[in-house]
């Protein structure tokens, strides 16, 4: 049998291919990581409802990864992204992972996440003529 690439959107595909992968890693992982998987959606929102911002991530085995944390413009040097941070960090900790990781765009973030304990572990150059930073923060220390 002959195979082919397809560039095509296929959610079934994407599927196979996801759980595919975690079953890949089960068996690579420690039994008492393997049910260590939560989505972690925080929401920045008003009494009726109107999101201004929040985080996504997930906690994966021993670590939670923050995807995107976005907070609207006029809300922004209000304290809202240290507050949605810390609060990932709170569930991080009962949790009990042992660090979180993150990215972020020169333009963006990279100050605001030192300021809260981030340490740059690496980067990459001229991403979009801007440098992309890869954080971590230990949470194993703060418990």
């Amino acid at each position: 049998m002959e195979l082919h690439i397809s560039n095509q959107t296929n959610d079934s595909a994407k599927s196979y291919i996801l759980t595919k992968m975690i079953e890949y890693n089960f068996r690579h992982f420690p039994d008492d990581l393997k049910d260590r998987f939560q989505i972690v959606n925080l929401y920045l929102k008003d009494a009726n409802g109107n999101v201004y911002g929040g985080l996504v991530g997930e906690i994966c085995w021993n670590w939670l990864e923050v995807q995107i944390l976005f907070v609207d413009d006029a809300y922004r040097k209000l304290g809202y992204g240290k507050k949605l941070l810390l609060e990932a960090e709170q569930i991080a900790k009962d949790k009990k992972c042992d660090f979180i990781k993150l990215d972020t765009l020169s333009f963006q973030a990279v100050d605001f996440y030192k300021e809260q304990g981030y340490e740059v572990f690496g980067t990459i150059q001229n991403a979009g003529s801007h440098t992309h930073y890869y954080l971590k923060k230990d949470i194993h220390a703060l418990r």
